[in-house]
């Protein structure tokens, strides 16, 4: 038994390697789906909409494989917190997510169009930041670049400066939640 062949839908080099501490080949094809904000759904409805519609891009090209999308989100008090459009965006979101617990949502979905076969799941981790003065943000910004990432931080550049607790998945903080996709890929064997 083995998966149909896998395709990540995303040109994230973090997901790549985390997918590949469960599956160590597969194609990466890029989504050109565009993301959608939607005030009325849920983070987790919001991030599985997303992740389906990258990978459900990917599946019409290429429907014999089993294609993987996924989205990550950055939520606190439900409000989304996107990529910062710039340096002072980044800045004030650290400002607004210090010493408060926030939730880091990642929609996942499988779809493999020949197979007539879709899976959606959404993982929610909290992750709890340090009390942070003004110099202590901008001293964690000068180490990594905020632009291309929700919430304008990543727990894996210097995570250690600024986050004193994560409750849940820690690779879902980082863009996929390993544990529970590798359960969801082995009921996909043929």
């Amino acid at each position: 038994m083995e998966l149909p062949p896998l395709i990540l839908a995303s040109a994230s080099p973090r997901r790549a390697e985390l997918l590949r501490q469960l599956q160590p080949e597969f194609q990466i094809v890029p989504s050109e789906a565009t993301e959608m904000m939607n005030e009325q759904l849920s983070p987790q409805e919001l991030c599985q909409l997303n992740a389906h519609r990258k990978a459900r891009a990917v599946a019409k090209k290429i429907p014999d494989a089993l294609v993987l999308g996924a989205d990550t989100l950055v939520f606190l008090d439900g409000e989304i917190m996107g990529k910062p459009r710039d340096l002072a965006d980044a800045r004030r979101m650290l400002a607004r997510l210090q010493d408060r617990t926030h939730q880091v949502v990642t929609g996942v979905s499988l779809i493999h169009l020949r197979g007539h076969r879709e899976r959606l799941f959404a993982v929610s981790t909290d992750v709890t930041f340090r009390p942070l003065t003004s110099g202590q943000i901008g001293d964690y910004l000068s180490k990594m670049n905020p632009l291309d990432k929700a919430g304008a931080y990543a727990i894996q550049e210097h995570g250690d400066m600024i986050v004193s607790e994560i409750s849940g998945s820690y690779s879902n903080v980082v863009g996929l939640p390993v544990e529970q996709l590798g359960e969801e890929l082995a009921t996909w064997s043929k």
